[in-house]
């Protein structure tokens, strides 16, 4: 009998449960903030763009994401692989076109959480994220170069000419800002051992500004940050069509890269979490609706930030409400320690990102690569080496054409099985008919390449009259498998070859009459069964030597090489 004293216990769990929540949520979110802070300045100067920039980025697009996206924990903010496309559009077109680039950037992500593609980066084979990661990894350690070494040249639009630069000029290096930023990374590596709760990025800032002010040492700072909230403000330029056909490009980078990092970062963030797992598309309209709103508050686009998201968590956020705390203590922050800023050495900032560089190269990744196949090394090997040489759009795009070259090969090595002699004629059957007859089971809806392969095999085995195909697990045929079918019965014709079919599945038949190959092939060449084929292929045999049934599990693959 349910009683006043169960509704009780109902309603007092219910209320420690939302306690332990917003509890959770607030320590996370205060947490994130804290790692955020210093990742924020970093950021925006690593793109290019003034400091202050980050921080607003930080607190509108991280309030706005958690709000309307689909990850409950996810803390969005600039980040260092969104600072290396940045960094490139910034020094081509200026800092009021990428607020341009970034509204219509945020557009199309909402167009492709609507359209419901945000699975589709689940598709994105790992070697190719793994070259791009690591690609991000070297430019941002690269293009840190300058500001470690005190050095103040002008922001190289590409690569490879900044890294020349920075060599060239390396003998004017300012020794004090080379010290401040190992003052940095020696904090930043070995403070985790001290003290797990305060991240050690803050406590490298905060050590090397008091340092660089107390000995008034001569090196360039971040400058001053205001001390007041974002505030609303117009894009410049924003109904000229002939400059949003120019960023066209730009806005496409920065939609798909800031679509890639939100979603593999809701993916790391759920497996973190026993919580409500991540809807992909809400996540793409909720980082769209971030990077269409930030510009107009001065900051830059931003992404999903993983390490900033597993800071979360860890910290105990578990709601949307540990991503709003996240930007609301920013902005807090921001109205109470902005004069300090202005203090903060750029050599502090360039320590801790090459530290998060070096972290983000995916050693283990490499390995694993290097250890299974070689071609999947070298599409990372490609990916990474296109990401730092050109873009990374470029590079997901050559990553992507690469791999999927590399699959289609696969399948058409896996796709065809033969079947041993000892499983299609049983023991007593004489050799030479045995070796006249090939069987050959078909996997799945399409075999790449099956004509060239078949026309080698019959170069090194003349003696095979009939080839027998068994296509009851081909359950459709497209146009480049009807394609090759034809090819290999025109080829086998040639070298005195009968092609047999077997097991073909209605679809499959439809289409083969639909095409003619039916036809050319001949009806009388097509059975249920092999072991019905190969009965009729060798009338002479006697009954108790015929054929056994044919086992549907293979024992010799065509191929078998390793790439």
């Amino acid at each position: 009998m349910w009683t006043k004293a169960n509704t009780d216990t109902v309603q007092h769990f219910r209320l420690n449960r939302l306690w332990s929540n917003w509890r959770g949520d607030l320590t996370g979110g205060l947490t994130a903030a804290v790692v955020a802070l210093p990742l924020a300045l970093a950021f925006a100067v690593a793109s290019g763009v003034e400091p202050k920039a980050g921080l607003y980025t930080a607190i509108v697009a991280g309030i706005v994401a958690a709000i309307f996206g689909g990850s409950p924990v996810q803390i969005t903010g600039p980040t260092g692989a969104m600072a290396v496309v940045l960094v490139g559009i910034v020094a081509k077109y200026g800092i009021e076109k990428v607020w341009i680039a970034g509204v219509m950037a945020g557009i199309i992500q909402v167009a492709l959480g609507i359209a419901k593609l945000g699975r589709l980066v689940k598709f994105i084979p790992y070697p190719v994220t793994a070259g791009f990661t690591n690609g991000i990894a070297v430019i941002i350690f690269c293009g840190q170069l300058n500001n470690f070494f005190g050095l103040q040249l002008p922001r190289s639009e590409h690569f490879l000419p900044g890294l020349w630069e920075s060599a060239t000029h390396i003998e004017g290096a300012n020794l004090a800002s080379v010290g401040l930023a190992m003052v940095v990374i020696v904090t930043k590596l070995l403070w985790p051992r001290i003290n797990t709760t305060i991240p050690g990025s803050l406590v490298g800032l905060v050590l090397a500004t008091a340092v660089a002010s107390f000995f008034h040492l001569h090196v360039p700072t971040i400058g001053s940050i205001p001390q007041s909230l974002p505030m609303a403000q117009g894009i410049p330029h924003w109904n000229d069509f002939s400059l949003l056909r120019e960023l066209i490009n730009p806005a496409l980078a920065l939609a798909a890269l800031g679509s890639i990092e939100s979603l593999l970062s809701a993916v790391v963030a759920d497996g973190m979490t026993v919580s409500e797992k991540h809807n992909s598309d809400r996540e793409l309209i909720g980082q769209g609706l971030a990077n269409i709103v930030v510009p107009f508050f001065g900051g830059i686009p931003a992404t999903g930030a993983i390490a900033r998201t597993a800071v979360n968590v860890r910290a105990g956020g578990k709601t949307r409400l540990s991503g709003v705390t996240h930007g609301v203590a920013l902005a807090i922050i921001v109205l109470a320690l902005a004069p300090l800023a202005a203090q903060i050495p750029l050599a502090a900032l360039a320590g801790i990102l090459m530290v998060v560089s070096l972290r983000m190269i995916e050693w283990e990744a490499i390995g694993l690569l290097m250890r299974a196949t070689y071609s999947d090394f070298a599409v990372m090997i490609l990916t990474w080496l296109v990401t730092i040489c050109f873009d990374l759009v470029l590079a997901v795009e050559v990553g992507l054409i690469a791999a999927g070259a590399l699959f289609i090969k696969r399948m058409s090595d896996l796709s065809l099985v033969k079947i041993p002699e000892t499983e299609v004629f049983p023991p007593g059957v004489p050799l030479e008919l045995s070796k006249q007859i090939a069987v050959y089971r078909v996997d799945g809806p399409v075999f790449f390449g099956a004509a060239e392969r078949f026309v080698t095999f019959l170069r090194d085995e003349p003696e095979v009259k009939y080839l027998i195909l068994r296509l009851r697990f081909v359950p459709n045929m497209d146009t480049t498998g009807l394609v090759a079918l034809e090819d290999i019965y025109h080829d086998l014709k040639r070298h005195d070859c009968r092609l047999i079919l077997t097991g073909l599945q209605p679809e499959v038949q439809q289409l083969l009459e639909r095409s003619g190959i039916l036809a050319k092939i001949g009806l009388s060449n097509c059975f249920e069964t092999t072991t019905e084929a190969i009965y009729t292929l060798t009338p002479g045999i006697e009954e108790s030597s015929k054929p056994l049934a044919i086992k549907p599990e293979p024992r010799e693959l065509v191929t078998l090489k390793e790439d």
